[in-house]
């Protein structure tokens, strides 16, 4: 069959069985099985077997599980509060106040999480009502905790980096490095966004609050303690050279057990629904990474990503017209499909044409997750839209406007990302060379 029609083919099954509200991981399988049925004579159940095995049988996905675990306990625990709490007395001065504290919170939580939703989700109950509560305009409180929502795909331990790195064969530990240097570059960017806004609109700020005394500062301090712990704990013993990522996880799930146990606010119900959480959210990514594991070898037996990145290298474009062609592309399937979707789905076809450019892979990875950022916060499926939803009762097009200007800064930081790419490189090339 033609290459062009095969391409067309599979992408009509593809997602007509998404649209048909098949899993994506089946989807996934089903599409290889197509491909592969109608390119090759190789025998598919061996084929499929081998690969769907060897996807799931990983060391490195050992830290998925954990992670999500650790997010899901810290997410029963007392943490977003104690957080709330700490952050406020230093935030009071700063143009803007409060609306800091969903930045800098999900900046923290994103550290100890790996999960956007779980970071949204944590942060926004605790900070919406006390925003709401004193005053604060609605569309920065909802805009300001969507658009720092993301920092928990970006900053690490990032379960979506896990699955980037297992998909492509990449290093974790420098992909988790990687993530700190923008992960930084948006927090300022937010940060600075929210003290612009409020200098240019001193009116719908509410009135100022007493200053906080030493007294104070040392309290929220011993709040944050445990959540600064729980990094250098979890980061810390990565970056050292102490732990692996799995190990790390470990630590991690340790930490937040003792977190939750002593903040009181983990009981065994809550202990039993972490796992349940975590155990869903594990199998769900899992199945993805096996579909997608077979979908890959069935892409390379019909030859399409061969021809796709032979057409590239042919074209002669340079590395910013790619990127700015991968950006446009990847934002319009964010629209409608997941972030780990969009990884496992199109990993296989353009990381080829990647390479073919000369784009270093681990930096391939930051863009791919900053874009991935966008579609937690792009309608009709942001699952950070869903999240904040699920806390307000607002309609998710409503929080989609009020995350218009973070989607514009995510972009911007992009575009800086990529003229300058060793905001991302330079850190694991220091630590992973010594």
């Amino acid at each position: 069959m033609d290459i062009g029609l095969l391409s067309l083919l599979l992408v009509v099954v593809l997602f007509g069985l998404l649209l048909a509200g098949v899993w994506v991981g089946f989807a996934l399988m089903a599409v290889g099985l197509v491909a592969m049925e109608i390119a090759t004579s190789a025998p598919v159940s061996s084929v499929f077997a081998r690969r769907v095995w060897g996807a799931m049988n990983s060391w490195d996905l050992t830290a998925l599980p954990m992670f999500i675990w650790m997010g899901e306990l810290l997410f029963r625990s007392r943490l977003s509060s104690d957080m709330f709490e700490g952050l406020a007395p230093f935030t009071r001065r700063l143009p803007g106040r409060l609306l800091h504290v969903n930045v800098f919170g999900c900046a923290l939580f994103a550290c100890v999480s790996g999960s956007s939703a779980a970071t949204t989700a944590t942060v926004g109950r605790m900070s919406l009502p006390e925003l709401r509560k004193r005053g604060y305009a609605e569309n920065m409180a909802l805009g300001t905790l969507a658009g720092s929502g993301t920092f928990g795909f970006l900053i690490p331990p990032s379960i979506i980096m896990i699955v980037y790195g297992a998909a492509t064969e990449q290093s974790i530990a420098r992909l988790f490095l990687a993530g700190v240097g923008p992960g930084i570059l948006l927090a300022f960017l937010f940060s600075a966004y929210i003290v612009v806004w409020a200098l240019m609109n001193k009116d719908k700020m509410p009135p100022l609050e007493p200053l906080a005394g030493a007294k104070e500062k040392l309290r929220a301090l011993g709040l944050l303690l445990p959540t600064l712990l729980l990094i250098i704990g979890v980061i810390g013993s990565i970056y050292a050279g102490l732990a692996s990522p799995t190990e790390a996880a470990v630590i991690g799930v340790v930490g937040a057990m003792v977190i939750s146990g002593f903040s009181g606010g983990l009981n065994w119900d809550g202990f039993v629904a972490s796992l349940r959480g975590a155990a869903i959210t594990s199998c769900m990514i899992t199945f993805i990474l096996a579909g997608a594991s077979f979908l890959t070898v069935a892409m390379g037996f019909t030859g399409i990503p061969r021809i796709l990145a032979s057409w590239i290298s042919d074209q002669g474009f340079s590395q910013y017209a790619l990127i700015a062609v991968l950006l446009v592309f990847f934002i319009v399937m964010g629209c409608f499909l997941d972030g780990i979707s969009i990884v496992v789905l199109t990993t296989s076809v353009i990381l080829p044409m990647v390479l073919v450019a000369g784009i270093d892979p681990i930096w391939f990875g930051i863009f791919l997750v900053m874009v991935v950022e966008m579609s937690q916060i792009t309608p009709p499926v942001g699952f950070n839209l869903f999240v904040i939803q699920s806390i307000t009762g607002k309609n998710i097009f409503e929080i989609a406007y009020y995350a218009l200007p973070f989607f514009l800064l995510l972009v911007l930081a992009t575009a800086i990302l990529t003229v300058f790419p060793e905001i991302a490189l330079w850190l694991p090339s220091t630590m992973m060379s010594n």
